[in-house]
């Protein structure tokens, strides 16, 4: 049985990493100040993104994940034909609609897809299965690669969606911005109160960087520190000592809103890279979409890995 995956731009991963496995990305537009950008993770396009400077302007920018529409002629006229049985994987069901989307449009789909493969001559029947990473952008990550990986190994239809929906269930995302103004008017233009401005003056006199999680589907503050730079450091001083204590999937993903070589340099990234290595955990450093750009703005960092329920320790 041929078996692919398909995921929706806002999900965090290397460009290496979708090419090697094929993945079939759904993108989403954005559309700011006037201009329009396709978010669909090519390198060109987030580039051009980030080389105009929007800066603090994109908090207003408007978001359009794939249509019901393009997301079942991208199954019809691509992957039925390609593929026996694909997972397609998005972020989490409560900060976005394209979950929705691709369940909507599978119906459709699965209606339709027998005849599009008996005219081109391909037999046998075909499968989809949407999963829910209940996370975002490089939290979406340790799914999508558990994914890959059993796809490799030949393993059951049945059994990949019962074990990516455990990983789901225990994949954190951390995400530390640079600016909580920002952050507080991407909120208010989203309606998410969870930023207040009383917050976003306070950190912003103090310098004082809020460090949110992602799990299970919901979104907060979960410590904060002074510093971005120091906010860094706390965040790869946690993330190391969660590979040392064991990962469910042997790999953590670093995303970053900017130029991939500012990583290298950050305090503590470093011993998250080392520790990566002696422990047999891939260390993938994925450009942040341009949908997290938007979200959580220019510069910030996102970490995503898999593991068992536990405290967070900052």
């Amino acid at each position: 049985m041929r078996m692919g995956l398909a995921i929706d731009a806002a999900c965090d991963l290397s460009q290496a990493f979708l090419e090697q496995h094929n993945v079939a990305v759904m993108p989403i537009t954005i559309k700011v100040d006037g201009e329009v950008f396709m978010d669909d993770r090519k390198p060109a396009e987030i580039q051009r993104f980030i080389d105009r400077r929007l800066g603090s302007r994109s908090h207003s920018a408007e978001t359009e994940p794939c249509p019901v529409e393009d997301v079942q002629k991208l199954f019809l006229e691509k992957l039925v034909l390609e593929q026996d049985c694909v997972f397609c994987l998005t972020i989490t069901a409560t900060r976005s609609p394209i979950n929705e989307h691709v369940n909507r449009a599978s119906f459709g789909i699965l209606k339709s897809y027998r005849q599009v493969r008996e005219q081109a001559g391909v037999p046998g029947p075909f499968m989809m299965r949407v999963v829910d990473t209940r996370n975002v952008f490089a939290g979406s990550a340790p799914a999508i690669y558990e994914a890959s990986r059993m796809i490799e190994a030949k393993e059951a239809p049945g059994a990949i969606r019962e074990r990516l929906t455990y990983i789901a269930n225990n994949s954190y995302g951390y995400m530390l911005p640079r600016d909580l103004y920002y952050l507080r008017a991407r909120a208010m233009k989203k309606n998410d109160r969870s930023v207040s401005l009383f917050s976003a003056m306070l950190g912003s006199a103090l310098d004082i960087k809020p460090l949110l999680r992602c799990y299970r589907g919901e979104t907060g503050p979960v410590g904060k520190v002074r510093g971005f730079e120091h906010g860094a450091e706390t965040l790869f001083a946690y993330a190391t000592r969660r590979v040392r204590a064991g990962l469910l999937v042997p790999m953590l993903c670093v995303s970053y809103g900017g130029d991939l070589a500012v990583l290298p340099n950050l305090p503590g990234y470093a011993a998250l890279h080392a520790a990566c290595e002696e422990c047999g955990v891939e260390l993938m450093e994925a450009p942040m979409s341009i949908t997290g750009m938007v979200n959580v703005g220019e510069g910030a960092v996102v970490l995503g890995f898999a593991a068992e329920e536990h405290d967070v320790d900052f």
